[in-house]
C-alpha cells in the first residue's frame, strides 16, 4: 500500500498553516513591512552620497552619517527580524525556510560592522572606507533580492494555495 498520503499544504511552501497564521498575527510582520522599505530608501540616499564622495571627493561628513544611519536600520531589522523568526519559526535565526537568507544577512553585518570600525579606528583612508561601503552595500543588494523574491514565492504560494482551496470548495459544495 505505502505510506499514509499526506494532507496537501495550503498557499505557499514557505509556511505551515500554523507559521502562516504565527506570521500575520503578530505585530513583527508589520514592523518588517515598515523598516524594509525604510531601510532601502537609506540606502538608496546613502549610495548617492558615497558615490559622489568617491567620484568628487567632497560630502564625506554627509556619506559617513548616510553609512551609519543605513547600518541603525540594517541592525534594528535584523533583531526585529530575529524576533520575527522566532515567533514564526521557533528560532531566531537559519530557520529553513530563510536560512540562506539569514547567511547572508550575516555577511551584510559584517561588512557594515567592518566600516564601522574602520572608521571609528581611522583602520583606513576615507576612501577605502567608501570602496567597504560599496562591498557592503553590494551584498546588501544580493540580500534584498533574496527576501523580495522569498515574499513573491510566498504570495504566488498563497494565491495557488487560495486558488486550490476555492477549486476544493466549489467540488464539496457541488457533491
Amino acid at each position: 500500500m505505502g505510506e499514509p498520503r499526506k494532507p496537501p499544504k495550503r498557499g505557499s511552501d514557505l509556511y505551515t498553516p500554523e507559521q502562516r497564521l504565527r506570521r500575520d498575527s503578530t505585530i513583527w510582520t508589520m514592523v518588517q513591512g515598515v523598516l524594509a522599505p525604510l531601510q532601502f530608501l537609506a540606502f538608496a540616499l546613502s549610495l548617492v552620497f558615497v558615490i559622489n564622495f568617491l567620484a568628487n571627493g567632497t560630502g564625506y561628513a554627509a556619506a559617513v552619517i548616510s553609512i551609519f544611519i543605513k547600518t541603525l536600520f540594517l541592525l534594528t531589522i535584523m533583531v526585529t527580524g530575529a524576533i520575527w523568526e522566532k515567533v514564526v519559526f521557533g528560532r531566531y535565526l537559519f530557520a529553513p525556510a530563510f536560512f540562506w537568507e539569514d547567511v547572508v544577512s550575516m555577511l551584510v553585518i559584517f561588512l557594515h560592522v567592518a566600516y564601522v570600525v574602520s572608521w571609528l579606528f581611522d583602520l583606513q583612508a576615507p576612501r577605502e572606507q567608501m570602496w567597504l561601503a560599496i562591498a557592503a552595500y553590494s551584498v546588501y543588494v544580493v540580500n534584498a533580492a533574496q527576501f523580495l523574491l522569498k515574499l513573491r514565492a510566498a504570495r504566488v504560494g498563497s494565491t495557488r494555495g487560495d486558488a486550490e482551496l476555492g477549486s476544493e470548495f466549489a467540488v464539496e459544495v457541488s457533491r
